[in-house]
């Protein structure tokens, strides 16, 4: 059983702008995502945001900014009656990058130690390679959503040694497949 389900947050559980989010007013919910997390919380699972965000190390936002916007993203996801138990956030820039930046399992790894959760019980739903790399990683589930860079990643096609990979429309339909009988 999956008890802890990581999410990406640009594209998965905010709407992806072309733009870095350095302000909470650009915090847009996807459709369906808070449901999918209420869903999720219900079911008894542990949720958690995983995200880079490079903005930080690029110098265009400081770590009390992105609090703002994550504090943005809890408040909507609290007026649909969701909650994330935690947001675990990598601020390096590209060129700096450590293990904790996606495709590094850093990150994935410090969710599942917290919550004492082991890969097979983990899974990692994004929309961008990196988060099935850093899935793949750390030997967690990977489902790829066609929100956000998803829909152009899946048509792409995806590399076998990511594989197996779930690829699904959005959040709701990731969270159906982690629920559903085995």
């Amino acid at each position: 059983m999956t008890r802890l389900v990581l999410l990406d947050r640009d594209g998965v559980v905010n709407v992806e702008r072309p733009h870095y989010i350095t302000d909470p007013g650009d915090v847009e919910l996807v459709s369906g995502a808070a449901a999918a997390i209420r869903r999720l919380n219900a079911a008894s699972r542990h949720v958690l945001i995983v995200t880079n965000q490079s903005a930080v190390g690029r110098g265009l936002i400081d770590m009390a900014g992105l609090e703002r916007i994550h504090d943005r993203l809890r408040a909507l996801l609290a007026a649909a009656g969701a909650r994330l138990d935690g947001v675990i956030v990598c601020p390096d820039p590209p060129w700096a990058a450590t293990a904790r930046r996606k495709p590094g399992p850093g990150m994935l790894l410090e969710a599942m130690a917290a919550h004492a959760a082991g890969p097979a019980e983990t899974a990692m739903v994004g929309d961008d390679v990196k988060d099935l790399e850093a899935a793949c990683a750390a030997g967690c589930r990977r489902i790829l959503v066609k929100t956000g860079k998803g829909a152009s990643f899946a048509a792409r096609g995806l590399a076998p040694a990511l594989e197996p990979v779930a690829i699904v429309d959005d959040l709701a339909a990731a969270v159906a497949l982690l629920l559903a009988p085995r």
